[in-house]
């Protein structure tokens, strides 16, 4: 579906999963991904997610691997899962190239339409790691607020990267959709 000039929004579909992965990849970890703002290089080494976690995601009943082209190529990824009276946005990459222009503000504002178009959502739950301030600032001008509700992270399970210092937690972010954001 075009929703943006130069732009489509898909499903993700099993012949995507490797080139998703590599996106997802190029925006957070490595050198590739200070390119962009999004990095975690510098807290978190090893991978971000991997082919299995990618087809999960696209194969699970209640998600949606949102992927975003511009003119044939993949540029963007974003998944959204129902949970009951809100959808968990997850798995946001955008290409560290194209970075700092605007597309990650209208992906997730067809990502919050989507949300509420399928599923009547009435919330966007996200979380984020607690000490990436620039990105919790980037969804605060989204309309998203800190909860103070921590998880930890899963230090140990290397399918979440590999961490390079040792107060990393996981904030909830949370959206009410459906009401304007104010500048």
């Amino acid at each position: 579906m075009d929703t943006a000039p130069g732009l489509t929004f898909r499903d993700a579909t099993d012949a995507d999963v490797d080139v998703l992965v590599a996106l997802i990849e190029s925006a957070y970890r490595g050198d590739s991904s200070r390119v962009g703002w999004t990095t975690e290089a510098d807290i978190l080494d090893g991978r971000r997610t991997d082919p299995q976690g990618v087809l999960d995601v696209i194969k699970s009943p209640d998600s949606r691997l949102l992927t975003v082209e511009r003119d044939g190529t993949v540029v963007a990824c974003c998944q959204l899962e129902h949970r009951g009276d809100h959808v968990y946005f997850g798995m946001f990459a955008v290409s560290p190239a194209l970075q700092g222009a605007g597309l990650g503000k209208t992906i997730i504002a067809e990502a919050e339409r989507i949300a509420v178009e399928t599923w009547a959502a009435g919330e966007m739950h996200m979380t984020v790691i607690s000490v990436r301030d620039d990105l919790i600032a980037w969804y605060e001008r989204r309309g998203y607020r800190r909860t103070g509700r921590m998880s930890p992270f899963p230090y140990g399970d290397e399918r979440f990267g590999i961490p390079l210092r040792d107060d990393l937690r996981f904030e909830l972010l949370v959206k009410e959709l459906g009401r304007p954001v104010t500048p």
